[in-house]
């Protein structure tokens, strides 16, 4: 289970775009939590606290709103038109007998045997698609890589995941796949296949060659 996080809030009583644009400058991050049949509330988050725990793979908090504390769980997260810079979050109410679906990280364990051979590991998803109560909402799911060789893959079906937990992510869909890198070719051998390239030769008629009889 994940670690509850505590986090004060503050209720915002302005709106607007201008509004935010102010409380971002002041380092808090707009916020809005709804569900379980009560009204949406606005809110505003320490925005470097809040960044810090979801890096850390937090995604389910209390937030205590002017001494009402509530279980919420991370829904959406808006960030600038540069993709850099968070500047909302969508928390969605939840009770912790519940069963949610969320999107949980991948932590790769183990150095993989194919590293012996000059293989890597290319990465396709850093996270899966689950279904859990709120209470077995894990920080990470753990990935055992040690016996992964040149030329092997792992899908999302072949991960095992806790007792309770049902995978949302394609069965099929690629995790990751070791494979060995192709070294660069020098400057040289590249002017030497240039070199040995076939030519390629058209057939062109030559100019006032007869046609076809009766052209």
């Amino acid at each position: 289970m994940a670690d509850t996080v505590s986090l004060k809030a503050e209720i915002r009583e302005g709106l607007g775009s201008k509004c935010a644009a102010k409380l971002r400058k002041g380092g808090k991050l707009p916020a809005v939590m709804y569900g379980h049949g009560k009204e949406a509330l606005s809110i505003a988050l320490d925005g470097h606290t809040f960044v810090e725990e979801l890096h850390h793979g937090h995604r389910l908090f209390e937030i205590d709103a002017g001494g009402n504390k509530q279980m919420a769980l991370v829904k959406a997260l808006q960030y600038d038109h540069f993709g850099k810079n968070m500047i909302h979050v969508d928390l969605m109410r939840v009770d912790m007998s519940e069963h949610v679906t969320v999107k949980v990280k991948i932590e790769l364990r183990g150095t993989h045997i194919g590293a012996q051979s000059g293989g890597m590991i290319d990465s396709h998803l850093d996270e899966l698609e689950v279904e859990c109560a709120v209470s077995d909402i894990p920080d990470v799911i753990q990935v055992v890589i040690k016996d992964i060789d040149v030329g092997d893959a792992i899908h999302a079906g072949e991960i095992e995941l806790p007792a309770g937990m049902t995978l949302k992510t394609p069965s099929d869909a690629l995790v990751l796949a070791c494979h060995v890198v192709a070294a660069a070719k020098s400057t040289e051998e590249l002017e030497e296949e240039q070199a040995v390239a076939p030519e390629v030769i058209t057939e062109k008629a030559e100019e006032g060659e007869a046609g076809p009889e009766g052209a």
